[in-house]
């Protein structure tokens, strides 16, 4: 693992680089066998005690139990201190009525936000970007955004994206279109050869939803 600042972004299907940290729950490591089995969130915000960051903790803190039923544990990360995010949480849980139930790692060696690439020197003073991770439980990543440091992010999007990767692992041969929610119709991949897609025609006969050979929705 690097912990050069601004070494190379894991990409999607990589494993997920482990790590071992102080955090608000303990000594934390992607292999905790308490997370054996979950997939997880693995957020960053550059600082505590900022408004943006404010409000995304509360938004997380607020779908902490929806995340849980999704089997997703969520894991947050900054540069301060495990102080600084004990006397934060403290503050959010005063002013904004929400408990974070999640652990926040304390990376102030930059060691975990370097091995993501959530360090982008043009956009900060070497505090992490708003990054999100997300990590199956075979520990491969599956999805990762970068936000900028002046807008936060859309937290039901992140758990939008989480039950897409979920849906469609459960169900192979499958797709979510834009704007998918559960339950909406899913879309089929495009066939590889001439005579998959004579037959995907064929197989769709009649179906309003099947716009072309390479185009079919169907009923989740």
């Amino acid at each position: 693992m690097s912990d050069a600042p601004g070494s190379s972004i894991p990409t999607i299907g990589s494993p997920a680089p482990d790590f071992s940290a102080s955090s608000t729950h303990g000594p934390i490591s992607l292999s905790d066998e308490r997370f054996d089995g979950k997939w997880i969130v693995l957020f960053s915000h550059p600082y505590d005690f900022t408004p943006v960051c404010s409000t995304e903790f509360v938004g997380f803190a607020e779908r902490t139990d929806r995340f849980a039923e999704m089997n997703t544990q969520l894991i947050g990360l900054s540069v301060d201190s495990v102080f600084s995010h004990i006397q934060w949480m403290r503050n959010l849980e005063r002013d904004h009525g929400v408990t974070v139930k999640f652990p926040v790692i304390a990376d102030l060696d930059q060691a975990v936000a370097s091995a993501y690439g959530m360090i982008h020197p043009g956009a900060s003073d070497m505090a992490p970007v708003r990054a999100v991770f997300v990590i199956d439980p075979k520990r491969t990543i599956r999805a990762l955004v970068y936000y900028p440091m002046n807008v936060g992010r859309d937290l039901d999007e992140v758990v939008r994206l989480v039950q897409g990767l979920q849906y469609v692992d459960a169900n192979a041969g499958t797709a979510c279109p834009a704007g998918w929610q559960p339950g909406d119709q899913i879309i089929l991949p495009p066939p590889g050869t001439k005579a998959d897609a004579d037959a995907r025609l064929a197989e769709n006969e009649g179906n309003p939803d099947a716009k072309d050979w390479y185009f079919v929705k169907r009923d989740a």
